[in-house]
């Protein structure tokens, strides 16, 4: 007897593509093609009585369906045509009437004697009537040999409704199938299609969700068979199934996506993807057709490589990789989506793997798995990998490709795991050499995105491991070799293209790859040691300069940028090494004025993820270095990104502080842009200068910048503001209120008119800020038709102060010479101005004064001319008009000092008007006597006359010139308690201009805390900045409170209400806070004073006043008898 072939090894079966796919299912042997021509020269009665009776043997030692699975016999059973259930000669099978039934044990020793005498007749040994799969297959080969069209479906239908429990009945039944479809296809299709279109969605009604999963284990892998049998159909079948591939794919796609996932379906589907796959590989012309359906199975093969256990058991992850490459050979080609997404699955399915050490002990405690050659294992699939990635590119031999393919590793190159790092190089490596080896040279355009992958991998030449650092150097070289290549100018001498040598050494080929890997396994303390070294420095000079050879402009910029965001890295060393290459590319001007937007863009993008001190170093570098070589398109590129009070665009603008000429140039250029007329084009670019301005004025870094710009920022910004009132952008403006936080961002007109008062809040010249804010200057730029009083007040209070007069006046000069009318009205306000102050003759001579003020009178601009001949009227242009006014000044002093002058108020206005024409020289002994009658007028009964009086005094007291300093300085002490008290004020002006010049009383005394009490009087409200300003006053004239305290005893007895009560509460404040000091100082005639006013209260009609007597009486007392 001659035994049939042996069932395939386990290799054979796991090995799917790598070799031949159980060779006897769809190449016959010779004993199969001796059993086919025995088998043919049987008639059709023989082979039907043959197949009855393997078909009866099969059902007697095959598990039976369960009781009342006769209802599944959906298909239909098929009896034998009459007169054609002959008998095979020599053997008699058992036949049973429907009225006598054979004992069933009887019946199966009946059954297995008539198989031995078919063996023996087949001339096959009677003793392997035991083998179940020998009997499938000569039941298939009869099938196959059959010519009744009518038997063979009765008896697949037969075959079909056997048990699908066991697993290697399955695969039997499948075989059967298979050899059946050689000759009977459209058959075997039909009866396929039949089962899936009724019995399979019929048995899935039969099985509901809540049914135990045991109850229908004879049909509950019948999906897992079919896929089995459609993959023997293709195996068997060969070029004959390539019109139905796309009808069985989709046949495959619906069972796995229709049934109940788990291990038996997902084997046989792969089962199945590896049998037609193998037929599509073979030469059969399968290029000819269009197959549809391949991204669908690819998903399901994809799906079921992401159910694979993170452990290597099995070759699965191999078997779906090289069906995959099968399948997308074929027509047409993978969409990218699935391409991407195959790529994606496979690489997680790979390098998420545990370490390569680890993968032993990672197998599932089980018997069966502990003779598994893991590493073996490993070696296939990461194999099947490179080949996946190589097959994609050989597909599509181009740079794009590369690049494609590049992109989908660059997560794992990025991980936080150095050994997916280190499998990620390891691909890149040898698909880099695969393509430098096919690749030919084009003179096609580099995709720009190899510059974003060249920089990952640079990064990781300072890898914590080793083996990473010296794949990840090779992956670079490869990359730069094959930039030049593709440039064609590697052929091209005299170019100066040729890579470095100090870049490309060791890697000319991958052998020498190979032992340089080998050679550079040392500890990490080793390889930080070459990191630091000089020799590693030099390396990186060369590196940076093959870049800027080699790389073309936009393939620069995103190295650039992806070195930029390893600033971001949470890996020092990776940040290290970021640094070190980007400051030698900014350093060494590499960057071109093309690549700036996109360089910043990227920067600004990375600048909340830095985690490191030392890269906040880098950054200011960077930006020093870029700013110094494009000072005008780094900073259009900083106003452009967003608005500039977030706290990332700040972070690059304070980083150029660093550098104080750069600042300077930059401040320069946000300034310039403020005197530009805001056109529809420039608006934008605008708006963000001076909002950029008004936060650089609080940033600390600025101030000095800030100082030094501050002429040029002043006058840029009250031109931005006319330009801006002029345009009517005044939205939110009038309503904004400055001591109300908002979050909401300010209008260009508020940012303007905010920025204005920092330039002088955030300098040494706030006592200005407080001068215009006290006399409620500020509100005047709300208005055009207000504006010019606005800059008026303003820049009278320059002069006073001495802010930056000789800066400001050269700023002013520079704007009257400009064509543009809004510069020449700002400047001329601030010239005409400054004329009065006794600093304008140091700077500019009264010739040159005059040049410009006769160019002012030609302006067509009415206002400029006007103040251009208000200008020539003044003392610096006409010094004999000096006389003149001292000689008015005297005349009304005489007519004001009278007792009861006409028009007091009319007497203090032009007092005021001569005196600001006279400057800051000083009208002599004149201003004693004008102070000291203003005094007088502070108790006036009318409201205009007394703010009249009480805002000159502030004037007048810096008027005396240096000889009567001494003088006004007493009267101004004298002032403080009346000025204090007339904050209490019935009239609001009054108040007002009192705050005003307390506050001027207040530095020329010097007092020690003037900027605390301007923003109590600015700010304050209630009885907490009363007691304030009450403190401010008392503590700033140590020893000279018992003064105040004397003062302020005469008004208790005024005929104005608020003032007497103002006058109590000072009087409380002083016996509470500071009665041991009214103990020293007070003499007996001072009290005798003191009850004399004191003792008025306890008769006076006011019940508030009585009360004040009766609660300090008792302090009172104990003060006489302290004094006395």
């Amino acid at each position: 007897m001659l035994p049939l072939c042996s069932e395939p090894s386990a290799d054979c079966r796991d090995l799917g593509l790598l070799g031949d796919v159980r060779e006897c299912y769809s190449d016959p042997s010779v004993l199969e093609r001796q059993l086919a021509s025995r088998i043919r020269a049987m008639s059709t009665a023989q082979q039907g009585q043959a197949l009855n009776i393997i078909c009866r043997y099969l059902e007697g030692h095959t598990q039976q369906p369960p009781s009342g699975s006769q209802d599944l016999h959906i298909i239909g059973t098929l009896e034998l045509p009459p007169g054609r259930a002959g008998r095979l000669e020599g053997v008699r099978a058992p036949v049973a009437t429907p009225y006598q039934q054979p004992p069933g044990q009887q019946r199966v020793v009946d059954t297995d004697i008539s198989v031995q005498k078919l063996l023996e007749s087949l001339c096959l040994a009677p003793e392997r009537a035991t083998d179940k799969t020998l009997l499938f297959r000569l039941f298939g080969l009869i099938l196959c040999e059959c010519t009744d069209a009518v038997l063979v479906k009765k008896y697949l239908t037969s075959l079909l409704e056997l048990s699908h429990q066991d697993f290697s009945q399955r695969e039997d039944i499948a075989l059967a199938v298979g050899l059946a479809s050689t000759t009977h296809l459209e058959e075997v299709w039909a009866l396929l299609e039949h089962l899936g279109n009724t019995w399979f969605l019929r048995w899935r009604n039969l099985c509901p969700e809540g049914q135990h999963p045991d109850a229908n284990l004879h049909w509950k892998w019948v999906s897992s068979t079919v896929l089995l049998c459609y993959g023997q159909m293709a195996a068997h079948a060969k070029e004959r199934i390539l019109p139905w591939v796309d009808s069985i794919t989709s046949w495959m796609v619906h069972y796995f996506s229709c049934s109940r996932s788990d291990t038996v379906l997902k084997v046989s589907f792969l089962s199945a993807a590896v049998l037609l796959t193998k037929v599509l590989r073979q030469d059969y012309g399968a290029q000819r057709y269009r197959f549809t359906q391949i991204p669908e199975i690819i998903q399901c093969l994809l799906w079921i490589l992401q159910e694979e256990p993170n452990c290597l058991v099995t070759l699965s992850r191999q078997k779906i990789m090289l069906v995959i490459i099968g399948l997308s050979n074929l027509r047409p080609s993978l969409p990218p989506w699935v391409k991407s997404r195959v790529i994606k699955v496979c690489l997680r399915s790979v390098y998420a793997l545990p370490p390569t050490e680890k993968l032993p002990s990672c197998l599932p405690s089980l018997d069966p798995f502990s003779s598994v050659d893991v590493m073996s294992i490993y070696n296939k699939t990461v194999q099947a990998l490179d080949l996946l990635l190589q097959n994609f590119f050989a597909e599509n031999p181009r740079m794009d490709e590369v690049c494609f393919l590049l992109q989908h590793m660059e997560h794992w190159l990025q991980s936080d795991n150095s050994h997916e790092r280190r499998r990620a190089v390891q691909s890149i490596l040898l698909l880099l050499q695969c393509v430098v080896d096919t690749l030919k040279s084009t003179e096609e355009a580099m995709p720009s995105v190899l510059g974003h992958q060249l920089g990952l991998l640079t990064l990781l030449w300072w890898d914590t491991d080793a083996e990473t650092q010296s794949l990840a150097h090779q992956c670079v070289y490869l990359l730069l070799q094959l930039s030049v290549q593709q440039k064609g100018e590697l052929q091209r001498p005299g170019r100066g293209r040729e890579l470095p040598h100090q870049v490309g050494e060791s890697c000319t080929n991958f052998e020498s790859c190979t032992g340089t890997m080998v050679c550079l396994r040392q500890s990490k303390v080793k390889c930080f040691k070459v990191r630091t070294s000089g020799k590693g420095e030099a390396e990186l000079k060369h590196l940076v300069k093959a870049f800027d050879k080699v790389l073309s402009e936009d393939q620069h910029t995103q190295l650039v940028l992806m070195l930029l965001h390893g600033l971001s890295s949470h890996s020092l060393l990776q940040c290290h090494l970021a640094s070190k290459l980007l400051l030698m590319i900014f350093e060494g001007r590499s960057i071109k004025p093309e690549q700036v937007a996109e360089v910043l863009q990227g920067l600004f993008q990375e600048v909340p993820s830095f985690h490191f001190k030392k890269t906040q170093q880098t950054m200011t570098r960077v930006m020093i270095a870029l700013g110094t070589q494009y000072t005008s398109e780094v900073a259009e590129v900083l106003l452009s990104l967003c608005h500039p009070s977030e706290k990332q665009i700040l972070t690059l603008w304070i980083s150029l502080a660093s550098n104080s000429k750069l600042a300077r140039n930059v401040m320069t250029l946000l300034y310039m842009k403020l005197k530009l007329h805001p056109s529809l084009e420039i608006i934008q670019s605008t708006h963000q200068a001076l909002g950029t301005i008004y936060e650089l004025l609080y940033m600390q870094e600025y101030r000095a910048i800030v100082r030094k710009a501050f002429a040029g920022i002043l006058l840029g910004l009250l031109t931005q503001l006319y330009y801006l009132l002029e345009l009517g952008m005044v939205e939110g403006f009038l309503d904004y209120q400055e001591d109300i936080l908002d979050s909401k961002p300010l209008g260009p007109c508020r940012t303007c008119l905010e920025a204005l008062k920092g330039l002088f809040w955030t300098t040494r010249y706030w006592e200005v800020f407080a001068h215009i804010k006290l006399l409620r200057g500020w509100e005047l730029f709300g208005h055009l038709e207000t504006y010019t009083e606005g800059v008026t007040v303003l820049a009278r209070a320059m002069a006073l102060y001495g802010c930056e007069v000789k800066a400001v006046l050269g700023q002013a000069i520079v704007s009257m010479r400009s064509a543009e009318e809004q510069d020449n009205i700002v400047a001329i306000l601030i010239i005409s101005e400054f004329l009065n102050s006794p600093e304008v003759p140091k700077y500019v001579s009264q010739r040159t004064m005059k040049k410009l003020l006769s160019l002012g009178l030609k302006s067509p601009n009415w206002l400029v001319r006007a103040m251009s001949l208000k200008g020539f009227s003044s003392i610096l242009m006409n010094p004999k008009k000096v006389a003149l006014l001292h000689g008015m000044l005297r005349d009304l002093v005489y007519s004001f000092l009278q007792p009861q002058p006409q028009d007091p108020l009319g007497l203090i206005v032009i007092l005021g008007d001569i005196l600001h024409r006279l400057g800051l020289q000083g009208v002599g002994a004149i201003s004693v006597q004008i102070a000291q009658h203003l005094l007088q007028l502070f108790e006036h009964k009318k409201v205009k006359v007394r703010g009249s009086a009480i805002l000159l005094f502030g004037d007048v007291i810096y008027s005396g010139g240096g000889k009567f300093q001494q003088t006004l300085k007493n009267l101004a002490f004298q002032a403080l308690v009346p000025l204090l008290l007339h904050l209490a004020d019935s009239c609001q002006e009054v108040v007002m201009r009192t705050k005003f010049t307390f506050f001027r009383c207040a530095i020329l005394l010097k007092w020690e805390f003037r900027k605390e009490l301007f923003s109590k009087l600015a700010w304050g409200q209630g009885l907490s900045a009363e007691y304030d300003i009450f403190v401010f006053m008392v503590e700033s004239n140590f020893g000279r409170h018992h003064q105040f305290f004397m003062q302020a005893l005469t008004y208790l007895v005024s005929p104005y209400r608020n003032l007497k009560l103002a006058a109590m509460k000072f009087i409380g404040g002083m016996l509470q806070d500071y009665f041991l000091d009214l103990c020293f100082y007070l003499k007996k005639s001072d009290i005798i004073t003191l009850k004399k006013y004191f003792d008025a209260l306890q008769e006076d009609p006011d019940v508030i006043c009585r009360r004040f007597y009766l609660s300090f009486s008792e302090d009172i007392m104990d003060l006489s008898q302290s004094v006395a």
